[in-house]
């Protein structure tokens, strides 16, 4: 199985089948646009920029289930990335991304690569930590999306290659595109 099999909805609600992008190393993210992690906005438009034209590709997905930090319509949340980011990559119709409404791309990206912690040297970690324990001591047995930039990296197959949670580096995240926009398809 691999994530041809899905499609997914564009900003104004119509199906996109991912063999569109076959061939392609993607990145598919959830994001938000009032988090702490917003920001990465910039890196991940200038690895767009970087490897864009070598077949990488950026898919984000919105998603409010965090801290409600991703508020607005579509159409609001793509004016806010483009005017403060130059977004240039393709922003798609807002989702969830855990429980019962979960968009079924999600579902099978985590059951592909579940979570395997925050990024120990990441000043935001121990904060992150210390939420999730409160809330549910035992957040680590399942692969729920635990926040906002959560990153899957798709190989030219359509294979979940790689799990990055918003604490990661972004370096680390280039050097595996590169490695695998390098690789044969």
């Amino acid at each position: 199985m691999n994530i041809y099999q899905y499609s997914v909805q564009n900003g104004a609600g119509e199906n996109v089948s991912l063999e569109e992008y076959k061939g392609k190393v993607l990145l598919i993210m959830n994001s938000a646009t009032q988090c702490g992690f917003t920001p990465q906005y910039d890196e991940i438009q200038d690895l767009y920029e970087k490897y864009g034209d070598q077949g990488f590709e950026v898919l984000d997905f919105p998603c409010n289930q965090f801290g409600n930090q991703a508020p607005g319509t579509h159409e609001e949340i793509q004016s806010f990335c483009s005017m403060r980011f130059n977004i240039t990559f393709r922003i798609f119709k807002k989702i969830d991304v855990n429980g019962d409404s979960q968009e079924p791309l999600f579902a099978f990206l985590k059951s592909q690569k579940g979570f395997e912690g925050f990024h120990a040297e990441h000043p935001i970690t121990p904060k992150l930590v210390e939420l999730f324990e409160k809330v549910n001591p035992n957040y680590k047995d399942n692969d729920d999306i635990k926040w906002n930039f959560t990153k899957f990296l798709i190989d030219k197959e359509g294979n979940v290659v790689n799990r990055f949670e918003p604490t990661e580096d972004l370096t680390v995240v280039e050097e595996s595109i590169k490695k695998h926009l390098n690789n044969a398809a």
